[in-house]
């Protein structure tokens, strides 16, 4: 059976060219497509797609708070936001209102059918360089749990390339000393006794 796919995108030229991509593929069924998602809720509750392709910058309503209507109407449609925009608010406000996926418009027609099978499958498709932001936003958070600085992570990164107190505080530019006093510190943060643990606690957890 085709998948149902309704289409949020006020970029004219470009929502009549995905509408023509999906429906000469024969894997794909487009419900409606739209230059605005004000009435996004009751168009999902009306033709209760498989997904949603999601813009995020549409006048009156934004694709954000759409994703949001698409999922109070509807939690099964899977929503892909596809957007020009890489900047990690938007990102993350769309992940929050139940995005399952986050692709930017520069990818190629195969890999957007790709990514719509990926998300049917229980799959979450990202471009390369958001998945990157969604990792490195992780990692962060890994680091903030321990409260470690940007300097003691530049150590602990350091230490666990097998680089010597010494080698740390040359590199650093800064005194054996200074070098040995981060270590200890990063040590008490990561409730760790010595540097083998602190890198095996940090690779483990992901911190670097």
């Amino acid at each position: 059976m085709a998948l149902r796919i309704i289409i949020f995108e006020d970029n004219d030229k470009l929502r009549e060219s995905l509408v023509f991509l999906l429906k000469n593929t024969g894997d794909y069924e487009v419900a409606g497509d739209y230059n605005n998602c004000v009435d996004a809720g009751n168009i999902t509750r009306v033709y209760e797609p498989d997904v949603v392709l999601m813009d995020i910058d549409m006048p009156e309503v934004t694709g954000i708070k759409g994703v949001r209507m698409v999922k109070e109407a509807r939690p099964d449609t899977a929503v892909i936001m596809f957007t020009v925009f890489e900047d990690d608010e938007k990102l993350f406000q769309s992940l929050c209102a139940g995005a399952n996926g986050y692709l930017l418009k520069k990818i190629s027609p195969s890999r957007l059918f790709d990514a719509i099978h990926e998300v049917m499958e229980g799959g979450a498709p990202m471009s390369p360089a958001i998945a990157r932001k969604v990792l490195g936003s992780f990692r962060q958070g890994r680091t903030n749990q321990y409260s470690i600085t940007a300097r003691e992570l530049e150590v602990l990164t350091m230490l666990t390339k097998g680089y010597s107190t010494k080698m740390i505080a040359s590199d650093l530019n800064i005194s054996f000393e200074t070098a040995r006093s981060h270590l200890k510190n990063i040590y008490t943060k990561l409730h760790v006794n010595c540097g083998k643990e602190a890198i095996s606690k940090a690779l483990k957890e992901h911190i670097i």
